[in-house]
């Protein structure tokens, strides 16, 4: 482990699984009864399943969720380059390989934030019959909006020299969406968790090669995978969905908010003028019961 998980004990109360794959752990939380259907929960790029920390505690009075951190993230291994390619395609691979393991064969619902929406519906489009329901946070399954451009801070991480030493030399990526992800400023100890993780140069690598990897032209790594995916969406036009939107997210904004509800015009959806990127940290204690409402919809089983 990066760092002393049981300081943070109070906030993050869960026990600890690892699943070693080519020689690297992977950390994930298994909470929870078991339920036919499991929910499996993904974060994104800085933070780790410490975000999902109190939709966990909710949801495990209902049925069994499935929570990783991806590879060099959270309390997963942080590999150099030659022991694992950070890479759309690698976390997918991982997501299944996980699952497989657990013996997770059947139907599940997906709760996908920033990153994990395109992990989550990569996986979804490989496996569309075992998708019970999706909650996305903040997040996408499809391109760059066109009325959207890549925002400047990303742009100069993705694009230039100063990504590294930026990202990995000063930690400016985690520390800096620690205070600008929320509307409410995060309390010390939980801003503190967030960070943890990424303490050292070698420990941030992911959080580099997150923003390196995003797909903006058919040269670039994962720009397949995101054609897939988002060619996959109409796949899923009878499967519920949920959206809960932070509106004052500078990336994941309003734009992408629109591009979900125009490739499902059914969606429940809620946003809030209070809440940015972190949207689970800004307005959890409202949207949280909304989002255990509709999970228990597919507990008893089926897509109903």
């Amino acid at each position: 482990m990066a760092f002393d998980i049981a300081s943070f004990h109070d906030l993050y109360p869960f026990e600890h699984h690892f699943f070693e794959r080519g020689g690297l752990r992977l950390h994930y939380l298994d909470e929870g009864e078991s339920s036919e259907v499991p929910v499996v929960m993904l974060h994104g790029n800085p933070s780790w399943s410490f975000l999902f920390r109190d939709l966990v505690q909710q949801w495990r009075l209902h049925g069994r969720c499935i929570v990783p951190d991806h590879m060099g993230m959270g309390l997963s291994d942080k590999p150099t380059d030659d022991m694992y390619r950070y890479t759309l395609e690698s976390r997918v691979c991982d997501l299944e390989a996980l699952l497989d393991a657990l013996q997770v064969n059947g139907p599940v619902s997906l709760v996908l934030h920033d990153w994990g929406g395109m992990i989550g519906m990569a996986w979804a489009a490989r496996h569309p019959e075992r998708v019970a329901r999706i909650v996305a946070l903040n997040t996408s399954a499809f391109g760059l909006p066109p009325a959207k451009p890549l925002p400047w801070a990303l742009k100069v991480v993705r694009d230039t020299p100063l990504g590294a030493p930026l990202v990995q030399g000063l930690n400016a990526f985690a520390s800096i969406a620690s205070r600008v992800c929320t509307v409410r400023p995060l309390a010390p100890r939980v801003r503190a968790a967030y960070l943890a993780p990424y303490d050292t140069w070698a420990h941030r690598i992911a959080t580099l090669r997150f923003v390196e990897d995003i797909p903006l032209r058919s040269e670039d790594a994962a720009w397949d995978l995101l054609q897939m995916v988002e060619e996959s969406l109409p796949n899923f036009s009878d499967v519920p969905v949920f959206l809960g939107w932070g509106l004052r997210d500078f990336v994941f904004d309003r734009h992408f908010l629109a591009g979900w509800q125009s490739r499902f015009p059914r969606a429940e959806t809620h946003a809030y003028e209070s809440a940015g990127h972190y949207v689970l940290e800004d307005v959890g204690d409202d949207l949280i019961p909304k989002i255990v409402t509709f999970l228990r919809q597919s507990t008893a089983g089926g897509t109903s």
